[in-house]
């Protein structure tokens, strides 16, 4: 039988490649873990709220998670390789990589206090961790090791109770994140900020607000500089007690030749000295900003930048008190001619009272009516005996 002219050649039959097509599509999807919320598909979003039951991380993730988020659990401790098959025990170096494809792992308010090292292993696409809000007390040194892809790393709230000696283990901690864009460190009460942050190569952002910075020093400066051609790292301070006083002369000056690099300058405040609290950063004079060199603490410096205060307020008083002593004299060569006329008025009234006082003593002393008082007496002792 000839083929019709015109139509189109199907190669082979069709029925079995659509029944083989739709049994790929049709292919079941692993299912969602126990207590969590799967959204779209466990690859694509993952939410793990289980309250405090929930003691470590769930091991029937799908490997070809995407995204997951557990908030609210009591996992306390992150051990070694805990995303990765290890136990609770700690034995997880020689689980292998479980979630592959891994790419955001949220974990806040879940009641973390120990991240040991290598808890991350397993976890090679990993590129956005957030462990804000959770009590840490102790970090470890690798503790994000085998992230060579981290790009996002938020401790927001996360650092307040563990310390100095938990901000050195951080530091040792950052050192190997070279892929590292964005860094949070909001709200942690840190007094300064660690070394490695500020050499992270690739860092984009650094989130440094609501902490307890007096202010960036020199070498902290100059370690935010890039000599490779990289752009430099924007940076947060705001709500940070910055200290107006001689140290806070190297921030004035490079935030005032980079402030598109620090997107909330204009946020910034002093709280310290006294006189310069809450005023903007930006608008103090390097010139006004002082120490004293006998006060290590800084107290001095409010004695210093108070002097340009109070010799303002000695020239205001200055001339108030001329424009007082002006008015004064205006007043007394309006009223000369009365003045000069109490004047001998009172002259007057003072010369009749001495007259009088002279007349008095002059009285009292003639001795004529001294003699006449004594006569006076003796006749009227010698009446009684006359009998009359």
């Amino acid at each position: 039988m000839a083929r019709r002219a015109g139509r189109p050649e199907l190669p082979g039959p069709l029925l079995p490649r659509l029944l083989l097509l739709a049994a790929a599509l049709s292919r079941p999807a692993a299912p969602c873990p126990f207590q969590c919320y799967c959204f779209g598909s466990p690859r694509l979003l993952l939410r793990c709220a289980s309250g405090a039951e929930l003691r470590q991380p769930p091991r029937d993730v799908p490997p070809d998670a995407r995204n997951l988020t557990i908030v609210g659990a009591n996992l306390t401790v992150l051990r070694a390789a805990a995303f990765a098959g290890g136990d609770a025990d700690g034995e997880g170096a020689a689980a292998g990589v479980r979630l592959p494809l891994l790419a955001a792992l949220r974990l806040t308010h879940n009641n973390i206090e120990v991240v040991e090292n290598g808890a991350f292993d397993g976890l090679p696409s990993l590129a956005a961790l957030d462990l804000s809000h959770n009590p840490l007390r102790a970090l470890g040194g690798g503790a994000f090791r085998g992230l060579p892809a981290l790009r996002s790393l938020l401790l927001n709230h996360a650092l307040l109770r563990g310390g100095p000696a938990l901000l050195d283990a951080l530091d040792t901690a950052l050192a190997p994140l070279d892929e590292l864009r964005l860094l949070g460190l909001a709200g942690n009460a840190l007094s300064r900020l660690p070394p490695a942050a500020l050499r992270r190569p690739h860092l984009e952002q650094l989130d440094a607000r609501l902490n307890a910075l007096q202010g960036l020093g020199s070498d902290e400066l100059r370690a935010l500089e890039r000599d490779d051609g990289l752009p430099a790292p924007r940076l947060l301070l705001a709500d940070n007690p910055l200290r107006c006083g001689c140290a806070a002369r190297p921030l004035l000056a490079w935030l005032r030749n980079a402030t598109e690099r620090v997107p909330d300058a204009r946020r910034l405040r002093c709280a310290a000295p006294r006189l310069l609290h809450d005023r903007p950063f930006l608008d103090q004079d390097e010139a006004r900003l002082h120490c004293a060199d006998s006060s290590p603490d800084g107290r001095g410096e409010e004695v210093e930048i108070a002097g340009p205060e109070l010799e303002a307020s000695y020239v205001f008083f200055g001339l108030v008190l001329a424009l007082i002593g002006l008015i004064f004299l205006m007043v007394l060569y309006l009223n000369r001619r009365g003045i000069q006329r109490w004047m001998r008025n009172l002259r007057e009234a003072c010369r009749d009272q001495m007259e009088g006082y002279h007349y008095r003593y002059e009285q009292d002393a003639d001795p004529r009516r001294a003699a006449a008082p004594a006569a006076t007496v003796g006749s009227r002792a010698t009446s009684p005996g006359s009998g009359l």
